[in-house]
C-alpha cells in the first residue's frame, strides 16, 4: 500500500520550519512516503446466490460502502506525530489543499515544517463516495448563502478588511470546490472511520473545520491515539456531561438555537486528557444582532467557551482563541486557507511546540 517516492523527482530537501514560499517561487518538495487508501465502513450483502450468467442482478453481491478516504504524505525526518485533516459540511479534503487563489494550504506548509499529513474524505463525501444508503442529490443554486454563511462577506460584498481572496476567479474555485454528501450526515459513522484510521497509523493529531468539530471529540473519546484536537470554528455538536447541559443558545441564525449534547461523564472525561484548542476568525458578533451571519457565528463561539470551561472544570486543557482579540483581523470560517494562513499556521505550530507535540 504504501510506496516510496523518488527522489529523482524532486531537487532538493524540505525546509523544515520555513514558511511557504509564494505562488511560482516554492522550494521543491521531497516526501518519504506517499499513498492513499480506503479506512473503515460496512459491508452489506445482498442475499441469494451470485451467477455469473445473471451478473446484473444484485442477488448474493456485496456493496462495500461508508468508509473514508485517506490520502498521506510523509516526509523525511517526519516528527513523531502525525496531522489528520478533517474537512467540515460541503467540503472534502481540498479544504487542506491548494488555496481558491493559488497558494500553498495547510496540507505543504506543514509538510514542509516536517509532519505526516493525512486528508480525509469523510464517509459519503468525496472521494469517499460509495453510501450503503440512498439519496436524492438537487442541484440547488445557493452558493451566495455559502458566502454569507462562511462570513466572507454579506452577498455580494465582501467584508472591510477580508482575508479572502477578491479576485474573481478564486471565488469560482471556491465555489466549485464545493460538493455534497452522497448519504445522510451520520457522525457516529464519521467518528467511527476516522478512528480506524488511528488504529492503522497510530498516534497522532487531529485537525477539523467546521462541522467536522464534533467528529473530532467523538473520536477522541472514541480512541486514546488522538493525542491533541485542534478545531477551526466548530459549531455544533459541542458535548456535556450528563446534567450539565447548558441552555440553548439563541440566535438571528438560520438554523435556529444552538444545543449541546449530553453524553456519559466518563465518555467527557476523556477530552480532558489532551490538549484542545479551538480558533474562531472575525466579524463574529459580540452581542446579539439582526445580521445573521455574525449572530449565528456568535451562538457557536459563545458555546465553544461554555464547552472550554466545563472541559477545564473536568482538569483539561481546552483554550478558545478569538483571533480578533490577537490583533489577526479579517478571517473568514476558512482561515487557514485566508491570505494569512501563513500566520495561522505558525499559530498551530505554536501550539504543538508549547504542548510538546512537535517532537
Amino acid at each position: 500500500m504504501f510506496r516510496k517516492v523518488s527522489t529523482l523527482l524532486i531537487a532538493s530537501l524540505l525546509s523544515f520550519g520555513a514558511n511557504a514560499q509564494p505562488k511560482g517561487k516554492r522550494e521543491p518538495l521531497v516526501t518519504q512516503e506517499q499513498g492513499s487508501f480506503l479506512v473503515g465502513g460496512t459491508t452489506l450483502t445482498e442475499p441469494g446466490k451470485f451467477e455469473v450468467a445473471n451478473a446484473l442482478k444484485p442477488q448474493g453481491q456485496t456493496l462495500h460502502g461508508d468508509h473514508a478516504y485517506a490520502f498521506y504524505q510523509i516526509p523525511v525526518k517526519a516528527h513523531k506525530y502525525p496531522l489528520v485533516f478533517l474537512h467540515g459540511a460541503g467540503e472534502s479534503k481540498k479544504t487542506w489543499e491548494s488555496t481558491p487563489d493559488g497558494r500553498e494550504g495547510f496540507q505543504t506548509i506543514f509538510l514542509r515544517r516536517g509532519y505526516g499529513v493525512y486528508l480525509l474524505d469523510q464517509p459519503r463525501r468525496g472521494e469517499a463516495g460509495k453510501s450503503t444508503v440512498a439519496t436524492t442529490i438537487t442541484p440547488t443554486p445557493d452558493e451566495q448563502f455559502w458566502f454569507t454563511q462562511f462570513r466572507i462577506g454579506n452577498y455580494p460584498d465582501y467584508f472591510p478588511g477580508s482575508q479572502f481572496p477578491k479576485d474573481t476567479a478564486a471565488l469560482e474555485q471556491f465555489f466549485r470546490q464545493m460538493t455534497p454528501n452522497t448519504g445522510a450526515f451520520d457522525a457516529n459513522i464519521v467518528s467511527n472511520a476516522c478512528s480506524k484510521l488511528f488504529d492503522r497509523i497510530g498516534d497522532g493529531i487531529l485537525i477539523t473545520h467546521s462541522q467536522g468539530g464534533g467528529i473530532g471529540w467523538f473520536t477522541a473519546i472514541k480512541n486514546p491515539k488522538v493525542k491533541a484536537v485542534i478545531a477551526y470554528e466548530p459549531f455544533s455538536s459541542f458535548v456535556f456531561p450528563a446534567g450539565e447541559l447548558p441552555k440553548p443558545i439563541q440566535s438571528a441564525s438560520l438554523f435556529g438555537e444552538l444545543k449541546g449534547v449530553e453524553i456519559p461523564l466518563s465518555d467527557f472525561e476523556k477530552l480532558t486528557r489532551i490538549p484542545i484548542i479551538i480558533y474562531y476568525g472575525d466579524n463574529i458578533a459580540d452581542q446579539p444582532t439582526t445580521v445573521w451571519n455574525k449572530d449565528h457565528w456568535r451562538a457557536g463561539l459563545e458555546m465553544a467557551k461554555i464547552w472550554a470551561a466545563t472541559i477545564n472544570k473536568h482538569g483539561g486543557h481546552a483554550k478558545v482563541v478569538h483571533l480578533p482579540d490577537l490583533g489577526i483581523k479579517g478571517n473568514t470560517h476558512f482561515p487557514f486557507s485566508d491570505l494569512n494562513n501563513l500566520q495561522i499556521a505558525d499559530l498551530l505550530s505554536d501550539f504543538l511546540r508549547e504542548n510538546n507535540l512537535n517532537k
